[in-house]
Formats: structure tokens, C-alpha cells, sequence
């Protein structure tokens, strides 16, 4: 079964920076987008950016200008580099991905467990 792993998440104060990243693992025959979500206290899972597998990003409006999206193909991992952190930053993020696992099947969406990230005022 295919699974996504992410890390670096943790406790920093307003306006330092942190790097999570996203490792995919099984059986993997190719993936396509991958993305980063997040779940802010009281309010729904939100996009926060995604990228294609040729390099293509969009990102939400709250993060332009401060996080970046990257992904390694040959790694099957994909990071976010979070600068100029604010508290309202603060929440579980998780990682998304489609993979095809065999070349006669479909996509299938997979979730990472999320990991946690605290910025404090």
C-alpha cells in the first residue's frame, strides 16, 4: 500500500521559518500532483499550495510571498519551505498526492498523517 510521510513540522516563534517535507513510499508507478493542505483551528482543511510534476505552482493568497512548494521526482518527495511564519499559521498540515500504482489502473488520492506546526507570538 502506498503512504505519505511528512516531517519537520514543531514549535517556532513568529517570523522564523520551517521546511517540511513529504516523502512517498510502496508501490509507486508514477504520481501526479502533489500538495500541501492545512487544518487551522475551527475552520475546514484548506489548500495551501500544490505543484505538478513538471513544476507548475499556485499557491493560497494567505502564503504568496512567504512559502515555496518543491518537489524531487526522483524522490517521490515533495517540501515546503515556510519563511516569515505567522501565528495564524498555526495548524496540522498534510500532505496530498494522486498516485498510479500500476500501469493499467487509475489514480488513487493519498493523505500523509500530518504533522503539526505552532507559531508563537
Amino acid at each position: 500500500q502506498v503512504q505519505l510521510v511528512e516531517s519537520g513540522g514543531g514549535l517556532v516563534q513568529a517570523g522564523g521559518s520551517l521546511r517540511l517535507s513529504c516523502a512517498a513510499s510502496g508501490r509507486i508507478f508514477s504520481i501526479n500532483v502533489m500538495a500541501w493542505y492545512r487544518q487551522v483551528s475551527g475552520k475546514q482543511r484548506e489548500l495551501v499550495a500544490d505543484i505538478t510534476t513538471g513544476g507548475a505552482t499556485n499557491y493560497a493568497d494567505s502564503v504568496k510571498g512567504r512559502f515555496t512548494i518543491s518537489r524531487d521526482n526522483a524522490k517521490n518527495t515533495v517540501y515546503l519551505q515556510m519563511n516569515s511564519l505567522k501565528p495564524e499559521d498555526t495548524g496540522v498540515y498534510y500532505c496530498n498526492a494522486d498516485i498510479r500504482r500500476n500501469i493499467i489502473g487509475g489514480y488513487v488520492e493519498v493523505w500523509g498523517q500530518g504533522t503539526l506546526v505552532t507559531v508563537s507570538s
